[in-house]
């Protein structure tokens, strides 16, 4: 079933830190009798191949690698997919097929990063091998985080060192919308677990500007390169890369500056409502405010966060007053605890970072400022869409 000489080919992990290459991923290639290369994926996705066969072919592409490390900088990492189906099967006290190889190829495990592919077999006995990886100095990472649940407890239970997003689930959420609030909650979890994120896919420099945002410590994808046979040159991206970050930087420079601009019209608006406020003037005396287009509602709380007044919003021509949440406590938001440990009498301004409204679905951001001698907080939400 297996038609083909087995061998690995090689696709870079770039630095977004510098540009350059930092390591490869061996991935499976067989060579046909034409010359042409084809992926041993559709094999280890066919139940009908044999296990047997797919663990030899397994190592004699992991033994390949190896054997070609040496060609490569002495700095960089080798990524090596490791099946937990098949870790899961070793015995307690038996000696580790992969540590074997690297010594067999004097290969200093410090350069190895084994990728943990998939979510099949026994945690218990692989958190058990994957402590003998780290123990030997190889670093562990986890594929296609984020593609299933479970990928949770996995990651408590081995610790990983490194974090691959699911390409899939890190392609679409690069599209905007619910998915790439996922992606962001997952890098943030990644960062403080200690964890480096790698973002793999990165296809199109909208998908890099997302991995960016994430906070991606490296990338891997066809944006720079496939996998192939010879190892590139360690800085055969670095002008390509640059530019593109460039291209990034000026590109959030850019809302940088809406945002500011956005924080002087506030200001304008703040002193506009606070003035209505503190003479306790009628809905009718509110002016409409078409300058301000991305005002949703605002509302004032007291010191304490308990909210005073309904939301008002403009409507059909009108203003409209939501009295569902008065009495409502939203001292516990992040953005009213910044305040209050700013203390009452400071009255700069704030602005809280980008949320999704639980009633209306909309991106928001909540500014607020106190006012009348530090007893009453105005809160005004904003719609964030156009930032």
């Amino acid at each position: 079933m297996i038609d083909g000489q087995p061998l690995a080919c090689f696709q870079p992990f770039i630095d977004t830190a510098t540009g350059r290459i930092a390591g490869v991923e061996a991935l499976g290639r067989l060579r046909q009798s034409d010359g042409q290369l084809t992926s041993v994926g559709p094999l280890f996705a066919d139940p009908r191949t044999p296990a047997t066969a797919l663990r030899r072919l397994d190592r004699q592409i992991r033994d390949h690698a190896l054997s070609r490390l040496h060609e490569a900088p002495a700095e960089w990492f080798l990524s090596l997919n490791m099946s937990p189906r098949w870790i899961s099967r070793l015995r307690a006290d038996q000696a580790l097929p992969s540590l074997k190889q690297l010594a067999r190829h004097e290969v200093d495990p410090q350069r190895i990063v084994f990728e943990i592919t998939e979510l099949g077999g026994n945690s218990e006995r692989l958190a058990h091998v994957v402590g003998r990886y780290r123990d030997a100095g190889a670093r562990i990472a986890i594929d296609d985080f984020g593609a299933g649940y479970s990928q949770l407890d996995r990651v408590l239970a081995l610790q990983p060192d490194i974090l691959k997003l699911d390409m899939r689930l890190f392609q679409a959420a690069a599209l905007g919308g619910p998915s790439s609030d996922v992606v962001k909650a997952l890098a943030q979890m990644a960062e403080k677990t200690g964890c480096w994120i790698i973002a793999e896919g990165v296809e199109t420099e909208a998908q890099l500007n997302f991995a960016l945002e994430c906070g991606s410590r490296y990338v891997q994808g066809f944006l720079f390169a496939r996998a192939q046979e010879e190892f590139f040159a360690t800085d055969a991206f670095v002008a390509h890369f640059a530019q593109l970050r460039q291209r990034y930087v000026k590109q959030k420079l850019s809302e940088r500056g809406r945002l500011m601009q956005m924080r002087q019209q506030l200001s304008e608006l703040m002193a506009i409502l606070q003035q209505w406020a503190q003479a306790r003037a009628p809905l009718s005396a509110l002016p409409q405010l078409q300058a301000f287009p991305w005002l949703l509602r605002f509302y004032q709380c007291d010191r304490h966060g308990t909210q005073l007044t309904p939301n008002l919003e403009w409507r059909h021509d009108g203003w409209f007053a939501d009295d569902r949440y008065l009495g409502h406590n939203w001292s516990w938001r992040p953005y009213f605890y910044h305040l209050l440990a700013e203390g009452w009498e400071e009255r700069r301004l704030t602005l809280s970072n980008t949320y999704r409204d639980a009633t209306s679905n909309q991106y928001c951001l909540t500014a607020g400022q106190f006012f009348d001698n530090g007893e009453r907080l105005l809160l005004i939400d904003i719609d964030a869409a156009g930032l």
